[in-house]
């Protein structure tokens, strides 16, 4: 048995298939780890979900911060016509396929291996991690969901304490886990800035050179830009982000073997 961890599919269901083929997987032995983002920017994010909904038990995805977007506006009602959520709210299963997103976690946890969207402050452990991820999945699983998901986005607060409460409290986890790249010394986050590693703004740093208090294996998506490098890490953090929407690689890492596979973007290349 394989399991793979593959990078964000933003909708690239084409090469998803292509990937899943070059790997030869097979649901009944082998497990794939999606790091989010299945849906927006490409052109089929009712495939993506509806294939990764149909390998059941041999699939586990985090939400990334384009699928609590998606979950917002569709909870919400905001969805454009024309957009790329419109053909998932409108389908026969679009209502299955909402519900079933929205109960996916925000980590997935094998040993000392942590899988999340974007990272892990270098101050939480894996434990603690996985409780407050637990705090948000409980949040979006209780009646009052639509109501939580109004107030979610946000840049406030922007640094961690433990006595956070509330929406203020909820809103921090969610955006260190699905939104970070850059922080400060003191675990302060920093949005502004989404490209590579040159556009650090003065006292900020990728959160994967800071140390932390283990020996954590993260893997991550989110960050296109970083081609599936972190250079000068001071962690073992594993980036599976290689821009497949932006005509980059869609990627997969075995975790077993530590073997990259890749599948080119059928998208137009980012200018």
């Amino acid at each position: 048995m394989s399991t793979y961890v593959i990078g964000d599919l933003h909708g690239c269901h084409a090469e998803f298939v292509d990937l899943l083929e070059a790997l030869s997987f097979d649901p009944r032995r082998d497990r794939a780890w999606l790091v989010g983002d299945l849906v927006n920017r490409g052109p089929d994010s009712l495939a993506c979900l509806r294939e990764v909904r149909a390998l059941g038990d041999a699939a586990r995805c985090v939400l990334g911060n384009h699928d609590l977007h998606f979950l917002v506006a569709a909870r919400g009602g905001r969805i454009k016509p024309r957009s790329a959520f419109a053909s998932i709210v409108n389908a026969a299963d679009g209502g299955a396929l909402l519900d079933w997103l929205q109960s996916r976690p925000l980590t997935v946890r094998r040993d000392n291996t942590l899988m999340v969207h974007a990272g892990l402050l270098p101050e939480w452990g894996l434990d603690q991690a996985q409780a407050l991820a637990a705090e948000v999945e409980a949040a979006l699983a209780a009646e009052q969901a639509g109501a939580f998901l109004e107030r979610l986005f946000g840049d406030e607060p922007s640094r961690w304490r433990d006595d956070l409460e509330g929406m203020d409290r909820l809103r921090f986890i969610v955006n260190a886990m699905t939104r970070m790249r850059f922080i400060d010394a003191d675990g302060r986050l920093e949005f502004t800035a989404k490209r590579g590693l040159a556009s650090a703004p003065d006292g900020f740093e990728p959160w994967f050179r800071f140390p932390r208090g283990d020996d954590a294996t993260l893997l991550f998506g989110h960050w296109a830009a970083l081609e599936g490098q972190t250079p000068g890490a001071r962690v073992d953090a594993r980036a599976l982000d290689t821009g497949c929407a932006w005509g980059g690689t869609l990627t997969a890492l075995e975790l077993e073997t530590g073997k990259r596979t890749r599948v080119p973007s059928r998208q137009p290349q980012e200018a």
